[in-house]
């Protein structure tokens, strides 16, 4: 183990090293749960269903789980290690300069991000049976972006695939709030729709380094979702055409059925865009740009 990284309300993140034989090194980070959620065996059970869940996920643009374990009476997850900055990160430096980031690299970084969506929600068992999976918290932190520009979901610990004995327990809404699709703040039947329309709330904030929907009290924000009374994003921002602007208002729908079917529909729209402005833009370049606005801590 050699830094914490992260903390949340059901476990904490560190940085470690996997050795082995002859000088045999990688960075890993480990997924452990909290000692006072430890206790509780509807969350054991949950945080085992994650990983066994997202262990199935081999993509390159999803964090790859390499191994559950249990030490004493804690239980973690070692998966793969992204030497960069979350999404968040990225909102928060453009926020203090009031400006969103550039078009290319919203683009680019939402293209990624729809891609290994899409994969999840396709994801098939062994026998060939759909696993159904919904991710159910896409929100910055989720996001990670890499020094080496890999654009990287994480967390799929709020998933749910059919057939899982982990039920969402009564009264409680899992997911970030001002993140969450009206649908699934009323309680409501999900599917891969939900997690667009979270995509789109990243992306607006993106676009306008404006939060969408996030209020001073979880009631106002609930309330914000609830209408989804989403603003034209070129009145803040005028740098964004007209034709983005319509890709992220699809998105951002309030009906599921008025919105891109699937994430694979929400990543086609962003590249007809992209092609028709000739905005070419590479993971290279995201790499560079992330450098410069992030130096790397060296260890």
């Amino acid at each position: 183990m050699l830094e914490r990284i992260s903390a949340g309300g059901m476990a904490e993140v560190y940085k470690a090293k996997q050795v082995g034989a002859e000088g045999f090194e990688r960075p890993v980070a480990i997924k452990r749960i909290l000692p006072h959620i430890a206790r509780d065996p509807n969350f054991i059970a949950m945080f085992q269903a994650e990983a066994k869940l997202a262990v199935q996920l081999q993509h390159g643009n999803i964090c790859q789980i390499y191994q559950l374990g249990r030490h004493d009476d804690s239980f973690y997850i070692a998966l793969e290690y992204v030497d960069g900055r979350d999404v968040g990160a990225v909102l928060d430096y453009h926020q203090k300069q009031n400006r969103g980031i550039p078009l290319p690299q919203a683009c680019y970084i939402i293209s990624r991000a729809c891609e290994g969506l899409d994969y999840a929600h396709n994801k098939k068992d062994n026998a060939g049976k759909p696993l159904n999976i919904i991710h159910r918290d896409i929100s910055p932190p989720n996001l990670l972006i890499s020094y080496e520009g890999e654009v990287k979901l994480i967390d799929f610990g709020l998933a749910k695939a059919v057939g899982s004995s982990i039920q969402t327990q009564a009264g409680i809404i899992k997911g970030k709030l001002a993140y969450m699709s009206p649908e699934q703040v009323r309680g409501g039947q999900l599917d891969g729709r939900s997690d667009v329309f979270a995509l789109g709330i990243v992306f607006f904030e993106l676009l306008t380094a404006r939060r969408l929907f996030r209020r001073d009290s979880d009631l106002e924000t609930f309330d914000a979702v609830r209408q989804c009374k989403v603003p034209r994003p070129s009145e803040i921002n005028p740098a964004i055409p007209a034709t983005l602007e319509t890709v992220l208002l699809t998105a951002l729908a309030r009906n599921p059925d008025e919105r891109y079917a699937s994430a694979a529909a929400f990543h086609e729209a962003l590249r007809a865009f992209v092609l028709r402005e000739r905005m070419t833009f590479r993971g290279d370049q995201l790499g560079e740009w992330m450098r410069k606005m992030f130096p790397p801590r060296r260890s």
